[in-house]
């Protein structure tokens, strides 16, 4: 006969429950309690534009370009200016980069400044612009120590269009044409381009 099976012997269960019942309360072992922490606020996810220059900013930009020379925002006041942050990985980045050279060299009032967000080396930067030539400059970002203003973008390509009075009125968060960029200027009150 399996004794596994067989029910409990009360009288065995209710000496069990005695004997535990007599034993003084300061001997039984205190359940442990953990003391909860306590509730911190709840601090919102940053958006993923968080910590990029948003309309109405006046951001800096001041850095050397890959030519040796020298690109500076503050310098470019009394012309609309596309700041672009492109990377030489990026599909989208180089399919915009020809339209954006056509504008700069089509509209005497719009500046437009590449900002190669790429770790690879200077060398390497200049000869890949080589086989993919603009007529702007382009300046390079470390993509770990962004410029304080623009931040590190959540994807690229990314621009921004900075009015002739240094602020910015339009990001855009995805690949860009120049007839976006003339659409933009147009609606914050610069100059219009037929078709």
């Amino acid at each position: 006969m399996n004794t596994m099976n067989r029910p409990l012997r009360l009288p065995a269960l209710a000496v069990v429950l005695v004997l535990a019942a007599c034993k003084p309360s300061h001997d039984l072992p205190q359940p442990q309690v953990a003391t909860p922490a306590p509730v911190q606020p709840a601090t919102p996810a940053p958006s993923p534009a968080a910590g990029l220059a948003d309309v109405g900013a006046q951001p800096t930009l001041r850095l050397p370009t890959i030519d040796g020379k020298s690109f500076d925002l503050a310098e470019q006041h009394g012309h609309w200016v596309v700041v672009n942050y492109w990377a030489t990985w990026c599909g989208p980045c180089l399919e915009e980069m020809p339209d954006l050279s056509a504008l700069a060299a089509m509209r005497e009032y719009i500046k437009v400044v590449g900002v190669a967000n790429d770790d690879i080396a200077p060398a390497q930067l200049r000869a890949f612009l080589q086989k993919h030539p603009v007529v702007y400059p382009i300046v390079q970002v470390d993509p770990g120590s962004p410029p304080a203003d623009f931040g590190a973008p959540p994807t690229l390509p990314i621009s921004w269009l900075i009015d002739p009075q240094g602020k910015v009125v339009k990001r855009f968060m995805r690949p860009v044409k120049a007839a976006d960029i003339e659409a933009a200027i147009a609606a914050a009150g610069g100059p219009a381009t037929a078709g």
